[in-house]
């Protein structure tokens, strides 16, 4: 199975990246230049799966159980945007973890790739960039100087990630061939606080 292990954020925070983005987007986004990210879509990817075999589900779930009960929940916010590879040849456009929860997601993210690949999955070796995507470029990479301007001043509320999901991809049965998302697991994050 294709899956990854995410932060979802709370729907406050979700309603509130909707509410930036709809006035921007449709100024200046020509249509059909940008796929934007659907609402219920939107997280921030710790860990990407591409193959997860559904036998190796079970092990990795108790895994990271034991890596839920170390770590805590972590404040977290979205400030700034920025594109991949780069601004004047973008094909992802994406929001900015603010602050040191860029730095806590990478930690996370390092143990949880680890806790992964022991469990047997084959984990995506890109190197880690906290970040969550709010569109991706629709054919072939583009200049997105102008919608990074305008996008750089989004500021969410702060949020408390208490929660971890492994979470399911099934691509091109969503809605207008995006993927659909079926969450397979919740760890709860019970370690104590400064871990």
């Amino acid at each position: 199975m294709r899956a990854f292990l995410a932060v979802i954020p709370p729907e406050e925070v979700v309603d509130e990246l909707v509410s930036f983005l709809g006035p921007r987007r449709d100024a200046l986004a020509p249509q059909g230049r940008w796929r934007w990210t659907r609402p219920e879509h939107l997280h921030l990817t710790l860990a990407f799966l591409p193959e997860l075999e559904e036998w190796r589900e079970e092990v990795l779930i108790e895994a990271a159980s034991a890596w839920a009960e170390r770590a805590a929940p972590l404040a977290l916010s979205l400030a700034g945007a920025g594109a991949f590879p780069d601004p004047g040849s973008a094909r992802v456009l994406w929001a900015a973890v603010a602050g040191s929860g860029g730095a806590s997601l990478a930690s996370w993210a390092k143990s949880l790739r680890a806790v992964a690949s022991h469990a047997g999955a084959r984990v995506d070796g890109t190197r880690f960039s906290p970040h969550l995507t709010l569109a991706r470029s629709v054919g072939r990479p583009g200049p997105a100087g102008h919608l990074l301007q305008a996008l750089d001043t989004l500021a969410t509320s702060a949020w408390c990630a208490q929660e971890v999901h492994l979470v399911r991809s099934f691509l091109g049965q969503g809605p207008g061939g995006t993927p659909r998302y079926e969450v397979r697991h919740t760890w709860e994050l019970t370690g104590p606080p400064g871990s």
